[in-house]
Order: structure tokens, then C-alpha cells, then sequence
């Protein structure tokens, strides 16, 4: 069976919502970062690098980290998600590395100088400058589809936690019209609220 090392991190989640989305049995081992779980001796022999989510299948001998490569393998191993060839399987990557190279880490850093006291207001308007141009891209795309790619995919897996995150963390993007109706679409997904759900903790 598949081993799921996760928190309650925009990473963690969408690693929860393709196997929710892939209808794939698992077992979740949810992590507490903040009691530093994630730097055990037992969790870094899975991890060296000491981040969440990790997927582990020991009936294959694979364990596998990073988000990205978890959503890929998903939808490779049920045949789900993501297109096995052609023009849409790379439209599907481009918004998945699209998520992994920008909004992730641009995100991580607004929220970070969000917090930051006393503010460093260069840096914080900096990054939230470059978040609300990055949703500015997502908005062109989805001016004419439902989905990034198209169809649903992991690229939609991999980038609605994060716009979940920036709602909470006090960004709106209200201004979006495309953006905010692709987000109710990929909210209203069961398998997306489950996968949501099974890291909240209780």
C-alpha cells in the first residue's frame, strides 16, 4: 500500500488530493512540522532533505519526495490526470512546473515578509507584486478553458493549494474573474475536499 508523509502544507495537500484524485488506497502518516517531525532520524532515511510530503511504496521499492514528481507518478500509475502523450501532456507540465518555479516559492516569500515584524516593506511588496502578476497570468489562461491544461489535471492539483493558501494568507484575487471561478470549480471537486480534509487536524 501507498505510505503518505504529509502536513497540512499547500505541498502536503496536493499530494493528499492526487491520491484522492487517483482513487488510489493509502495510508496517511500526518506530520506535526512544528514539534519537527519532518528532522527524525527515521523520517530523513525517506527524506534527506527533511521536507513533506513523501510517498512511500514499498511493494515497488520506491520512495519518492517532491510534490511535483508525487503528481506525476500518480497520474502515471492509474492512468488519470495526466495525458500519456501529445501537445496537451506538456501544456499539463508547463502549468505544473509553472506552479513548482513561481507561484510556490513567490508565494512562500510573500507570506513570509507578510509575517515578518518589523515589516521589510521593499521585500513584502516586491513579492506581492510578483504573486498578483503571476495570477495575472493564470487569469489570461482561463479566460477560455475551465481547466489550466484543459481538462482537469495535475497542474489543477498542484496549484489550488496554493491559491487556497494566498486566500488565507490576505491576498485577494477577487480581481480575477477567471481565476476565482476556476477556484470554486476545483473546490467543489469531492475529490479535492477530501484530500483538503484529510490533513486538517482534528
Amino acid at each position: 500500500m501507498i505510505e503518505l508523509y504529509a502536513a497540512a502544507t499547500p505541498n502536503g495537500r496536493r499530494a493528499a488530493i492526487g491520491l484522492e484524485e487517483a482513487g488510489l488506497p493509502y495510508r496517511l502518516h500526518r506530520l506535526e512540522l512544528s514539534a519537527g517531525q519532518h528532522r527524525t532520524p527515521e523520517f530523513l532515511r525517506l527524506n534527506p532533505n527533511g521536507k513533506i510530503p513523501v510517498l512511500s511504496e514499498p511493494d515497488e521499492a520506491l520512495v519518492l519526495a517532491e510534490s511535483g514528481a508525487i503528481l506525476i507518478y500518480l497520474a502515471e500509475r492509474s492512468g488519470m490526470l495526466l495525458p500519456p502523450a501529445g501537445p496537451r501532456r506538456f501544456a499539463t507540465l508547463q502549468w505544473l512546473f509553472f506552479q513548482v518555479g513561481s507561484v510556490g516559492p513567490m508565494s512562500g516569500q510573500y507570506n513570509h515578509f507578510r509575517r515578518r515584524t518589523p515589516r521589510d516593506i521593499y521585500a513584502f511588496e516586491r513579492y506581492q507584486s510578483e504573486v498578483l502578476r503571476i495570477l495575472g497570468v493564470m487569469e489570461t489562461a482561463l479566460k477560455d478553458r475551465e481547466f489550466l491544461a484543459g481538462e482537469f489535471s495535475v497542474a489543477d492539483i498542484a496549484l489550488v493549494p496554493w491559491l487556497r493558501a494566498l486566500q488565507r494568507w490576505e491576498m485577494s484575487f477577487s480581481t480575477f474573474p477567471g481565476l476565482v471561478a476556476w477556484y470554486q470549480r476545483v473546490l467543489h471537486r469531492p475529490a479535492v475536499q477530501r484530500g483538503f480534509k484529510v490533513l486538517e487536524v482534528e
